[in-house]
């Protein structure tokens, strides 16, 4: 059968919406297909954080997210119970973080990726990834609310679809640097809570984060040892709270506000996929996933989308399609590995060590280093870079 496409997607939210977009700029046939319909909500700590900032400004996507109404946030807070570290997370060119509420931003997305020439279908579920006699995957199987079955070919199908992707399932990827669900975390929104800071508190054991999104509303988001996930099912909101009281001056803020919707948990388990195999490719979570704790998600899938576009662009070009995916991984790994790494660290939620505790109380009240420690959580220097001997020497001032 003739290819009707180049490129099929199997989801259109953070990775997927923008992969198509991407390819669709270029010229290339793109059929962009989810079983959700936009605007919707899913499960996210909806943090970009500033390099997912600068990718949405790269895109002409960034005023739009403004214009929601979603307030910049320019200072990130470490509040380690002793001491407090609060710097700026960006850089000259993308000082902000944003949050802005994934019904309001996957429908950007998805609309970028229509305007771009990309073929949306909304509403429409895979029931099969389609394989050739040679293996090579060519398409896919599926269908709309209440219609009838179809089938799709291309070049290559992605999965963008999480990580309980439909199209991973098929193609059963290797999966390396697996770790189990390190923590659970539940997360809302108050009113009459405000902040115009990234807030994130560590104690041992426990975890919360606190941004600013839409409609003058304050995302709230703590958790625990996944071990704990049973101890605590049934009392979730006390819970939070009494880990609030470890943070005194917080639990009388959260104690003037409001919860105005209701508590959502999830866990997520840790892995690297290979991403790619004949006729097809993984993207965001479906290629790998990890700990919430950071809130690296959204960002993640935004520089994955870039790199798998122009992986897929030059392949669709006339590349060696094999080389230029090897190309792709290699690069995200490169790039993702060192902060998946670190993520684990930190869902650990174990007290740091004598030399992390040197190291922060080093930095504290020093604002050139607060910064680059800003800068580290955000995702702009990588942990290799941060925690080079010299650059840690250097923050400690001691030249060594």
């Amino acid at each position: 059968m003739s290819q009707a496409y180049d490129v099929i997607v199997v989801g259109a939210r953070c990775a997927g919406s923008p992969l198509a977009m991407l390819l669709a700029r270029q010229g290339h046939r793109v059929l962009l297909v989810d079983r959700a319909t936009f605007p919707s909500d899913t499960v996210s700590t909806h943090v970009i954080h500033p390099p997912g900032a600068a990718a949405l400004r790269r895109w002409g996507l960034l005023d739009q997210v403004v214009a929601t109404g979603c307030p910049p946030v320019g200072r990130y807070s470490f509040d380690f119970g002793p001491l407090v570290l609060a710097g700026a997370p960006g850089t000259a060119d993308s000082p902000y973080a944003y949050a802005p509420r994934r019904p309001l931003l996957d429908k950007i997305l998805v609309d970028a990726a229509a305007a771009a020439g990309a073929e949306v279908r909304e509403g429409f579920t895979v029931d099969e990834v389609l394989l050739a006699a040679d293996g090579q995957v060519d398409g896919i199987r599926g269908r709309a609310a209440g219609g009838v079955s179809v089938v799709e070919r291309a070049r290559v199908v992605v999965g963008a679809d999480g990580r309980n992707s439909v199209v991973a399932k098929a193609v059963r990827p290797a999966e390396y640097e697996e770790r189990p669900p390190l923590t659970v975390g539940y997360y809302s929104y108050w009113s009459n809570l405000p902040t115009d800071t990234f807030e994130a508190y560590s104690r041992p054991g426990r975890g919360w984060a606190v941004c600013p999104t839409n409609d003058d509303r304050t995302l709230v988001i703590g958790g625990w040892p996944h071990a704990e996930l049973a101890a605590h099912r049934d009392d979730v909101e006390g819970t939070l709270m009494a880990m609030f009281a470890s943070a005194p001056a917080f639990a009388e803020r959260i104690r003037d506000a409001k919860r105005e919707e209701r508590i959502v948990g999830t866990s997520v388990p840790n892995y690297f996929r290979n991403p790619y195999g004949p006729g097809w490719a993984l993207v965001g979570d479906a290629g790998y996933c990890r700990d919430f704790i950071t809130a690296q998600g959204i960002t993640d899938a935004f520089l994955d989308a870039e790199g798998c576009a122009d992986a897929l662009a030059a392949a669709l070009a006339g590349a060696d399609y094999a080389a230029a995916m090897a190309g792709f991984q290699r690069s995200r790994d490169a790039r993702a590995m060192p902060v998946y790494q670190m993520t684990l660290q930190i869902a650990a939620l174990q007290p740091p060590d004598e030399q992390m505790v040197h190291l922060v109380s080093a930095m504290a009240g020093n604002q050139d280093a607060m910064d680059a420690f800003a800068r580290l959580n955000s995702g702009v220097t990588s942990p290799t870079e941060f925690f080079a001997p010299e650059n840690v020497g250097r923050l400690v001032g001691n030249g060594g």
